[in-house]
């Protein structure tokens, strides 16, 4: 007989868990099939040893204090994922004349030909034919058990009218990675996750803004440096909501989507762009869905989501006219819940607030003000815009374009590359004021301003 050792050893796979595994399932089967015999003889599978050595699976497993039971319905839905032929091995060792064997639960998916599965296979290695366990066995897959909350494993959906338990178990693919590689890989930008991770090598000197401004952003690091310790350990989870909720409103290219990448880089989160015009689907139910699978990824991992032209979703909302506009309102009320649910930062993102609704604005602990830089702030933007190696001629002066030019940071930075350009391109590498002045007056042109 052949063993789960056929599993590849990896520093990250515990084989010998799977050979338990395999080991149970067989005598279960057997157990099935000669109950008279063997009626009330299995016992409850030992996975690990204290000796075992470290693995991210075997690390979980303490870390969580999961029951024998949550350990064999997670080893249940990851040997998949290590070997294809798993289960079918297993099935034709100990019934090989049986063709189909209903009790064992069990499907086969769209791509994948292997056995996988469903919560009947749970059912029966843990529950057999008891009905008072079999029931108990159902709630390792209600929404409230740590797998749900966790977004670890669930029951896939199935046609209505069917038990909910002949769904397939799926696995998180996070976790499939953590406990396979021993990291869990970024997401990847899709319909299915319709966000990008935002980074920048920027740091919060390059950052010039309003100085009212620049104190409500350190009101945000702060709260996202503590808030652990304010809702856990000093307990006042029973009194706040979760979670935090900042309006960033003001022109384009003040700075609002760069103050959100800098307050991840510094305080060890990452920030994802939420991509609205992906998210609201024009088919009704559709939005909802999309969200609900964009929150369940982020649950329980300190991200910071951010909602840029956030006007999309929370802006005012319609009268009701049709069942159309009904939808709609639905679909901005169940972001609003789930965004007041989510226990990290979220940051919503309008070139104008009087768009936002004002009865999400009164949801918002800070509601902040990226202004078009002053004069004094412009200043500090063109003398940071330049790099230390570029040659300035003599005739440019930073403080009168400060003076006679109203832009903003993104503006200035834009002239900046093409004046860089310019001078790139001719032998030398000095830059003139002519190559300043043709990028102002680009980007003036862009926004139809005339230059002075």
């Amino acid at each position: 007989m052949r063993t789960a050792n056929m599993i590849p050893q990896t520093d990250s796979i515990p084989v010998r868990a799977f050979t338990v595994l395999e080991a149970f399932i067989s005598e279960q089967i057997k157990s099935y099939f000669d109950r008279d015999k063997t009626a009330g003889t299995t016992h409850d599978p030992k996975y690990f040893n204290k000796n075992d050595k470290p693995t991210p699976l075997l690390d979980f497993v303490r870390s969580n204090n999961l029951s024998v039971a949550e350990q064999t319905i997670l080893l249940l839905a990851l040997a998949p994922h290590v070997q294809p032929e798993y289960y079918d091995r297993i099935i034709q060792e100990n019934l090989p004349q049986s063709g189909d064997f209903p009790q064992l639960g069990g499907a086969r998916g769209k791509h994948f030909r292997g056995f996988l599965p469903t919560g009947e296979t749970v059912l029966f290695l843990l529950g057999g034919d008891k009905m008072e366990k079999r029931i108990a066995v159902q709630q390792y897959f209600g929404e409230d058990h740590f797998f749900a909350k966790r977004r670890i494993l669930w029951l896939d959906d199935v046609p209505e009218g069917e038990p909910k338990m002949s769904g397939k178990i799926v696995l998180s693919q996070e976790y499939v990675d953590l406990f396979t590689s021993g990291k869990v890989a970024k997401p990847r930008f899709s319909m299915h996750f319709p966000a990008q991770l935002l980074e920048t090598e920027m740091e919060w000197d390059d950052l010039v803004l309003h100085p009212s401004t620049q104190t409500q952003i350190q009101d945000l690091e702060v709260w996202i440096k503590h808030h652990h310790t304010l809702m856990n350990d000093w307990e006042m989870h029973r009194k706040l909501k979760p979670g935090y909720r900042a309006l960033f409103h003001g022109p384009p290219g003040t700075g609002k989507t760069l103050t959100a990448s800098l307050l991840g880089k510094y305080t060890g989160r990452e920030v994802y762009r939420i991509d609205l015009s992906m998210v609201v689907s024009k088919f009704i139910g559709e939005t909802e869905k999309n969200l609900a699978n964009l929150f369940a990824k982020a649950e329980n991992k300190d991200w910071i989501l951010f909602f840029d032209e956030a006007d999309a979703l929370f802006g005012k909302r319609t009268n009701v006219r049709d069942a159309h506009d009904k939808y709609a309102n639905q679909e901005v009320s169940y972001l609003l819940q789930r965004v007041e649910q989510y226990d990290g930062l979220v940051i919503l993102a309008t070139n104008l607030k009087s768009n936002i609704d004002e009865a999400f604005a009164r949801r918002f602990q800070s509601i902040i003000y990226f202004p078009i830089p002053s004069e004094r702030e412009r200043i500090q933007l063109w003398e940071k815009a330049f790099p230390k190696k570029v040659q300035l001629d003599k005739g440019i002066d930073l403080r009168a374009l400060a003076q006679k030019y109203e832009m903003t940071g993104s503006e200035i930075m834009n002239i900046t590359q093409y004046a860089c350009l310019c001078a790139l391109n001719r032998p030398g590498h000095q830059l003139q004021y002519e190559d300043i002045y043709e990028g102002i007056k680009k980007e003036f042109k862009k926004v139809e301003r005339i230059v002075k």
